[in-house]
C-alpha cells in the first residue's frame, strides 16, 4: 500500500473526528484525519507527522489538501490512514502472504460483499468453500503490546458477531488485526477500554472464526503487511 504524494510535518491540535492543524513548511494547514479513534497518545502537540498531499483537491471537492497517513511515536513509526489496512489486506491476499500463513490460496477475491445483513471488508474462495474477512487496523502500542481497540466500538462487536453466524451458516471466516507498526511482541484485545469487544472476540474464535493478527513493515510513503505476531485472547 503506498502513497503518491507524502509531505512531512508537526502536528499542532486535533480539532475535531476529522479535522486537525499542522504545520508544513512553516505554514499551518486544516489536515483531514482518517481515523476516527482516540489515538491520544499518537496524536499530541509536536508530533512528527506525514501527510498525503492531494494536489486535484478542489476538481474533487475536497475541504483539504491533505490527509494524515502516519505520525513517529519517538522512532517509531505508524500508520494512522483507517482507511490503509483494507487496502494492504488486499495486496497481502493477492501477492501470496494469506496462502503463506493458513497453507491455502484464496481466489476470486473481492472487496466489500454484502451477505445477508451483513457487509464484509473482503470474501474469497478457500479450497472450493466460500470465505469472509474482517480488517481491523490497529494503532494502540504499549510498551510492546498491541490493543484494539482504542476506543468503544459496536461496529465491531456486530462484526464479529456476524462472522460467528457465517461459520454457522458454512462458510470460513477470518478477522485480521492489521498492526500499522513494528515491534510489537503479542496483540491482545483492549479489555479495558471495551470488555464486549474482547468477549465477542473470544467468542468468535469458540465459534470457529479464525483471528489473525499481522504487523507491518511502515515506511514513510506506505506500508506492507508482514510478520505474525503472537496473540493473547484470554
Amino acid at each position: 500500500m503506498r502513497y503518491t504524494h507524502i509531505e512531512k510535518g508537526i502536528f499542532k491540535e486535533r480539532l475535531n473526528r476529522f479535522v486537525a492543524r499542522v504545520e508544513i513548511h512553516g505554514k499551518e494547514h486544516l489536515i483531514h484525519v482518517k481515523n476516527t479513534g482516540r489515538c491520544r497518545e499518537l496524536l499530541i502537540p509536536g508530533a512528527r507527522v506525514l501527510m498525503e498531499y492531494h494536489p486535484d483537491a478542489k476538481a474533487q471537492g475536497r475541504k483539504t489538501e491533505y490527509s494524515l497517513a502516519a505520525v513517529y511515536k519517538g522512532k517509531l513509526l505508524i500508520n494512522m490512514d483507517s482507511q490503509a489496512p483494507n487496502a494492504a489486506a488486499k495486496e497481502w491476499l493477492d501477492n501470496g502472504g494469506f496462502w503463506s500463513a493458513v497453507g491455502q490460496k484464496p481466489e476470486n477475491i473481492r472487496r466489500e460483499v454484502i451477505y445477508g445483513q451483513s457487509r464484509f471488508d473482503l470474501a474469497f474462495t478457500l479450497g472450493g468453500k466460500p470465505a469472509f474477512m474482517e480488517v481491523k487496523g490497529v494503532t494502540l502500542e504499549k510498551e510492546g503490546v498491541a490493543m484494539f481497540p482504542d476506543a468503544p466500538t459496536e461496529r465491531g462487536v456486530k462484526h464479529l458477531e456476524e462472522l460467528a453466524g457465517a461459520v454457522k451458516d458454512g462458510f470460513e471466516a477470518f478477522v485480521l488485526f492489521v498492526i500499522q507498526m513494528k515491534g510489537v511482541r503479542v496483540f491482545r484485545p483492549n479489555e479495558e477500554m471495551h470488555k464486549a469487544f474482547a468477549d465477542a472476540l473470544r467468542k468468535a474464535e469458540d465459534a470457529g472464526v479464525k483471528v489473525l493478527a499481522y504487523d507491518c513493515d511502515v515506511r514513510e510513503d506506505g506500508f506492507v503487511i508482514d510478520k505474525a505476531v503472537a496473540r493473547r485472547l484470554r
